[in-house]
């Protein structure tokens, strides 16, 4: 099994749609780290997982410097872009990290290959 990670820092906001009293309903950003996590059992023609630029462009042409709101049909929360971004991925991604902060990271870890 062979397995590759590509760390991301994209710059973008959002706001969050929450059934409680919060400041991160207004309109925010960060500086998010994202690990991403790939395996294969084997190797693509070019003796690669997935080309880290392949990985790469899919994530930050979407996100980086985008209000993430505006790209995404979800509520984004670290936990829900984590799983969106694995889900772009497929087949290969069965882990992703989103920190927002040097405190808050979220993961989604897919069951299977």
């Amino acid at each position: 099994m062979y397995e590759v990670k590509k760390r991301l820092e994209i710059s973008a906001a959002h706001y969050l749609t929450l059934d409680y009293e919060s400041k991160c309903t207004n309109l925010h950003g960060h500086n998010w780290i994202i690990d991403i996590y790939l395996r294969s059992e084997e190797l693509d023609k070019n003796g690669m997982v997935m080309d880290f630029t392949v990985i790469k462009k899919k994530i930050e042409d979407m996100f980086d410097h985008k209000v993430i709101n505006d790209v995404a049909d979800f509520n984004p929360t670290a936990e829900n872009l984590a799983k969106y971004i694995c889900d772009i991925l497929q087949p290969k991604c069965w882990r992703v990290d989103v920190c927002e902060s040097a405190d808050n990271t979220a993961s989604y870890y897919k069951d299977e290959l």
